[in-house]
């Protein structure tokens, strides 16, 4: 059985972090309170942004694409956990439209909160395990500016596919139209410049400062129900007890999303093959039919130093966190899971985890490197695999404790 009790060097790092792939394209104006979606989002009032984490934040709302369609926003939306916030999108091929509205990436926008706990992506020897990493495929890895989360930030608006931009230099020429240029300033010490020497520096500064948005309380809030139970403060149903039962116990949940601690992260930042189909909706199918998608492992063979180990890992996946992953803004709202969004429930995920090997699911998306000893066959009864979904769903942030 894969092991993964790791120490994670996650606490008290200033790792910073992102946005990720494509958008929709409906923006908000980070200047105008009545459409800032972090004000729908249960955010903590009290906790006043540093002006990093503010320029951060007026850069994730910004309409900073060609033609200017597009904010990290709008493909990771604080009203459901800062993943995908179109229901429409979701319940089909769950992959964002760029910014000129006809081209599609390949996956479904992770979820951007909880991400700067990642570390710099690095090979465990022992465990014979990747750690740590941005993007579903590690590809952010945080070598080049100590921090996963702020290259993740990076990488959507050079992307075709994405926010379109064609170079560094026109992204830094609409930043210096905005409205909180001034902040600039503040932040780094020095004014705004789109000067060629000083294009990569202030492109990578863009990036920490998305980053550090993205470690702010207000993103990381630790506000869910599950919080407040560990706190003392209330107390969990009795179906959620059994859930947190199952969760560490018979489910085996807990083996790669941690739930241990004061402040539990719900993953091990570690990547892991599910044996997921492929979603027959996704969009990539149109343009490229023979599409497979490799994840961890096709980075790696990219990389000279990491190539010897990408055949061990063609297939697998960030292990992501699952705090918010039953956030949404009303019952009937539909999100996807796993990479490819080929799921539309929690109830539908935990059932395939609980029945993948031993009931006619589709084929796995690829076969090698699958995990087989944490999940398919874990004789979870119907009543197990509701009580897990009810307590999953006690991980969303702005729980409100009644009085």
């Amino acid at each position: 059985m894969k092991e993964k009790k790791l120490e994670l060097f996650v606490t008290g790092l200033l790792i910073i972090a992102f946005s990720l792939f494509s958008c929709t394209k409906d923006q908000l104006d980070p200047n105008n309170d009545k459409n800032d979606l972090s004000l729908k989002a249960g955010v903590l009032k009290g906790t006043a942004l540093t002006p990093i984490e503010q320029l951060g934040k007026s850069l994730y709302f910004d309409k900073i694409s060609v033609p200017n369609s597009m904010a990290c926003a709008d493909c990771h939306a604080p009203s459901v956990g800062f993943t995908g916030p179109m229901a429409g999108i979701n319940i089909h091929g769950a992959v964002y439209r760029g910014a000129d509205a006809q081209s599609f990436g390949d996956r479904k926008p992770p979820s951007a909160a909880y991400a700067t706990f990642s570390p710099i992506l690095y090979y465990d020897a022992t465990e014979g395990l990747f750690i740590g990493g941005n993007f579903w495929d590690g590809r952010a890895t945080g070598e080049r500016l100590g921090s996963p989360a702020a290259e993740q930030a990076l990488g959507p608006f050079l992307n075709p596919v994405e926010h379109n931009n064609p170079d560094v230099f026109t992204v830094l020429k609409k930043i210096e139209k905005a409205k909180y240029i001034d902040l600039w300033e503040e932040v780094w010490g020095e004014p705004f410049s789109t000067a060629v020497e000083k294009w990569m520096e202030n492109y990578d500064r863009v990036g920490l400062a998305i980053a550090a948005y993205e470690a702010s309380p207000e993103v990381n809030q630790f506000s869910s129900k599950f919080d407040y139970y560990l706190q003392g403060k209330v107390q969990l149903t009795g179906q959620e007890a059994v859930g947190l039962e199952v969760f560490n116990g018979k489910g085996m949940c807990n083996l790669c999303h941690i739930s241990e601690g004061e402040r539990p992260l719900f993953t091990d930042f570690t990547f892991d093959n599910l044996g997921t189909p492929k979603n027959q909706k996704n969009p990539v199918y149109k343009y490229n039919p023979g599409f497979i998608d490799y994840g961890l492992g096709g980075f790696l063979a990219t990389r000279d130093d990491y190539s010897a180990y990408a055949a061990e890992n063609m297939g697998k996946h960030k292990v992501p966190t699952l705090r918010n992953v039953g956030k949404k803004p009303g019952k009937g709202f539909t999100k996807a899971y796993m990479h490819n969004g080929v799921f539309k429930s929690l109830k539908e995920v935990v059932h395939f985890y609980n029945t993948r090997d031993v009931e006619p699911w589709p084929a796995p998306e690829v076969a090698e490197n699958m995990n087989t000893d944490e999940l398919g066959n874990l004789g979870l009864t119907e009543a197990e695999e509701n009580a897990l979904v009810a307590f999953m769903e006690t991980l969303s942030d702005g729980y409100v404790m009644k009085k």
